[in-house]
């Protein structure tokens, strides 16, 4: 396989991409090897195992982008994130959103980016959604914003307060392979983040104070195991740095955005879909997250997830924003798939969870 060795310090938007315009992904995944019948397409996939269409479940994760706004240029980020990105949720959308939580059914909220704390009203949105005392209220963080700058050097103990589910990124245990996917000095900020998350109480062994890792692949294979890559990550971790966390997500990148970027730039874009497809994995159509998960946009649209968000691929649902928003008229619609769904169901599955099978 190829690979590209440059990275980028900004997003394809930025840099007038052909890739930064969600049709022009959209066009790339259904064509070629698909449109030629060489693979099946998802929707022919999963009807031949009887889940076509796509229909929800219910409603457990609340997930809300706040911003694409973020300090790091990551080389597979689905979300193009990064510095240059001004798209930011106002308070006003914010107020709408908390209107929904306070009378969800969902057990779950997941506060999203680009590097979610840049948002400016972050803080005061994180510290009203406390108040109603939904069951688990996650945050995803990229750790090095927690050392970005001082503004940012007290957000363990903030989320300490309000008893916030840390979920951060973290590439590899090793410095090499982490600055290679996130760029230079990623690693030892990351490292320095999750020992201040551990000094304050967060990721220790039967603490409530909950501190999970994700994984995604730095290049264009699957993901290993989930168990022994978490494994690995505490030994190498706890022996090197003396950090602990709870669980290790390890999550499929997706063929769209910035990972599609690389796909087709290192030529592995046909591979990649054809070791997608090869992996299929039945059991994990059941538990994919579209069937569980609403995504809220920083403008508030309304998505299937995070990955149709980033494709512009809205609910296919009379109520398709957060002002119009009704659970019980959501619950009756056939969730939005496309090629990149092949991610989710691949191998072990996955999911912003983790693995689904």
């Amino acid at each position: 396989m190829h690979n590209v060795k440059t990275m980028a310090t900004k997003s394809l938007k930025a840099r007038h991409k052909a890739l930064s315009d969600t049709s022009n992904q959209l066009e790339i995944l259904e064509s070629g090897m698909f449109e030629d019948g060489e693979l099946p397409y998802f929707r022919d996939k999963i009807a031949n195992i009887g889940h076509f269409p796509l229909r929800p479940k219910k409603l457990e994760i609340l997930q809300i982008n706040v911003g694409y706004m973020c300090n790091q240029v990551c080389e597979h980020c689905h979300v193009d994130a990064g510095p240059d990105r001004k798209e930011i949720m106002t308070r006003e959308t914010m107020e709408l959103c908390l209107d929904v939580i306070r009378n969800t059914g969902a057990h779950t909220l997941d506060l999203t980016g680009g590097a979610p704390e840049m948002n400016p009203n972050f803080r005061w949105f994180v510290e009203e959604a406390a108040k109603v005392g939904i069951k688990d209220f996650i945050v995803r963080s990229n750790l090095t914003i927690i050392r970005a700058n001082k503004k940012y050097h007290d957000l363990p103990e903030f989320f300490k307060k309000h008893n916030v589910h840390v979920v951060s990124s973290m590439p590899h245990y090793t410095r090499g392979k982490t600055d290679k996917q996130r760029g230079e000095g990623v690693f030892d900020k990351s490292i320095n983040a999750l020992q201040a998350l551990n000094k304050v109480g967060y990721g220790i062994k039967d603490s409530p104070l909950r501190l999970d890792l994700v994984y995604n692949p730095s290049g264009a294979f699957l993901p290993a195991d989930q168990q022994a890559m978490e494994r690995d990550f505490k030994k190498a971790l706890m022996e090197d740095f003396g950090i602990t966390f709870h669980n290790l997500f390890a999550i499929t990148n997706l063929p769209i955005s910035r990972f599609l970027d690389y796909l087709i730039a290192s030529e592995n874009y046909e591979d990649y879909m054809y070791a997608l497809v090869e992996a299929f994995n039945p059991a994990a159509v059941e538990n994919v997250m579209c069937t569980n998960t609403i995504s809220v946009s920083w403008d508030g649209w309304l998505y299937d997830c995070d990955f149709n968000q980033m494709l512009d691929l809205k609910v296919a649902s009379r109520v398709k924003h957060i002002r119009d928003y009704n659970e019980d008229v959501l619950a009756d619609r056939n969730i939005i798939i496309s090629q990149h769904c092949y991610g989710c169901t691949a191998g072990a599955g996955s999911s912003c969870q983790g693995s689904v099978a």
